[in-house]
């Protein structure tokens, strides 16, 4: 009885606040809702797909999502419909493998118009619990109010992990062991400046990473699939903005070297190889299976040159033993994109081996501020690079990550205007097939993304909360005490 009584009532809520949709003029084009979900491949465990028309002179909008049993749901709504999160559910759980039909009309001064039906498909492919980014103001010198922010990808809740409100700072280069919080990297810039790490769950420790043998400070973190080890660059970076255009800055580097960091033995493995003057290496990766760091490099501008145009970064890789933290002898090139007159950014490989994901630009490795940015997929098995067409756009498309079944991608992109970025979501096949990508799911998405003057910044899939005391880790930053790394070099090379 009390099923039927909330069903009754559901039905009658519904009718309150709805139009009958009457004397729809027949639409044969397709609805141009904002955002674009027309024909995406979306995970059974994602947040209800909320849209809006994207012509604001529509004065309402319906949408009612139809499966091939003669299931369905329906809203309507003033700004955007909004399905109920248990439904919505439900229906994706009643059709893992198979494509849902969407009927959008929406009334304008002149009367209601209903559109020509498109698809959804619904992978059997489920995506992490959540992601984790830094909500930043899209400023070049100075920072203000920032965070480190944690969003259920199955429902739209966020949380702040931490803020700087809480210390004079910024925070940065957050990073988790294929997804699993419980290993965590964590930088911090500024008068408390420290890289904060975790593993296997132990306390939260404050370092200083810069030694007398380094360039500087520990960044750029990406751990190895034992846990043991954490790769990093050290960087020395310059910026300016373009004569061309006073809106667009270059962020370079004028020096960059490698190392990995043993966490069991407190020490930072350095090699001669990954410490040339004469080449700038950065973004170092290790592979699935941990025998080998991948890394961009590119060849270094003269002294006082700024020929940054002519700064191409390849796709490099070297052997790493992980049972001894030594390096091998020799630097391969994976893809040589100066040949190209382009440059690698980003490198990351799929947790199975399959594939490795990259950032192609004209030159540089800052890619965010670049439009002609795109995203390209090498398969490791054959060595063919593509670009990733389905997931590309017109704009940037630049920081990206996998999910920790390789079947999905978390990616920047500014395709939405140009201005901010904003994490959007792909699938990719055992075949390397890729789905036309859909941005993060929000309850209002217009309101939410045009009053929250916001870049979303290097947005890392997390497989379940994590668990870290904001308040906490702030006393450890404001506390003056530091455990400094120590350094072992690679005899070896």
């Amino acid at each position: 009885m009390k099923k039927i009584l909330y069903a009754l009532f559901a039905i009658l809520a519904f009718s309150a606040c709805t139009e009958a949709v009457s004397d729809a003029r027949q639409e044969a084009s397709l609805p141009r809702i904002y955002p674009d979900y027309l024909g995406v491949t979306i995970p059974v465990n994602i947040a209800p797909l909320c849209f809006s028309m994207a012509d604001e002179g529509a004065s309402r909008i319906e949408a009612v999502i139809s499966d091939n049993q003669g299931n369905s749901l329906r809203s309507q709504g003033k700004e955007s419909v909004n399905f109920g999160i248990s439904d919505w559910r439900k229906l994706l759980s009643q059709n893992q493998g198979d494509s849902l039909g969407v009927t959008v009309s929406a009334k304008f001064a002149d009367g209601w118009r209903t559109y020509r039906p498109f698809p959804i498909y619904v992978s059997p492919d489920s995506i992490d619990y959540g992601i984790c980014y830094r909500l930043i103001e899209p400023g070049y010198e100075v920072w203000s109010k920032m965070g480190i922010y944690e969003r259920t990808l199955s429902s739209f809740d966020e949380r702040p992990l931490i803020e700087n409100t809480q210390f004079e700072g910024c925070v940065n280069c957050h990073s988790f062991n294929r997804g699993n919080p419980a290993d965590l990297s964590l930088h911090i810039r500024g008068p408390h400046g420290a890289t904060l790490l975790r593993h296997n769950g132990s306390p939260l420790t404050a370092y200083n990473t810069k030694t007398d043998h380094s360039l500087g400070f520990c960044v750029y973190p990406y751990w190895h699939p034992s846990g043991r080890y954490i790769a990093y660059s050290t960087n020395a970076t310059s910026q300016l903005f373009h004569s061309a255009d006073s809106n667009r800055i270059e962020v370079f580097d004028t020096a960059s070297d490698l190392q990995v960091y043993d966490v069991e033995k407190n020490e930072l493995l350095l090699s001669p190889l990954l410490k040339q003057d004469s080449v700038y290496e950065t973004f170092p990766v290790f592979s699935a299976d941990g025998r080998s760091l991948y890394f961009c490099a590119a060849s270094a501008l003269p002294e006082g040159s700024h020929q940054l145009d002519s700064i191409h970064y390849n796709l490099c890789r070297i052997d790493f033993d992980p049972a001894t933290g030594s390096f091998g002898s020799l630097i391969e090139t994976i893809v040589d994109a100066a040949s190209q007159s382009k440059s690698v950014s980003f490198p990351r490989p799929s947790y199975d081996g399959r594939f490795l994901c990259y950032t192609l630009s004209d030159y540089g490795q800052f890619s965010i501020w670049h439009h002609e940015a795109d995203l390209y997929l090498l398969n490791l098995s054959t060595g063919e690079s593509l670009p990733m067409t389905e997931a590309n756009s017109d704009d940037t498309e630049s920081f990206h990550n996998w999910s920790s079944n390789s079947r999905w991608m978390v990616f920047s992109s500014r395709r939405d205007d140009g201005l901010f970025t904003r994490p959007y979501f792909c699938h990719i096949d055992a075949e390397g097939a890729v789905s036309k990508a859909f941005m993060l799911p929000q309850r209002h998405p217009r309101r939410f993304y045009q009053d929250r003057f916001l870049s979303f910044n290097v947005p890392e899939f997390v497989v379940s909360p994590v668990r870290f005391d904001g308040h906490k880790a702030s006393r450890i930053i404001n506390d003056e005490s530091r455990t400094n790394f120590g350094v072992r070099y690679d005899n070896e090379n």
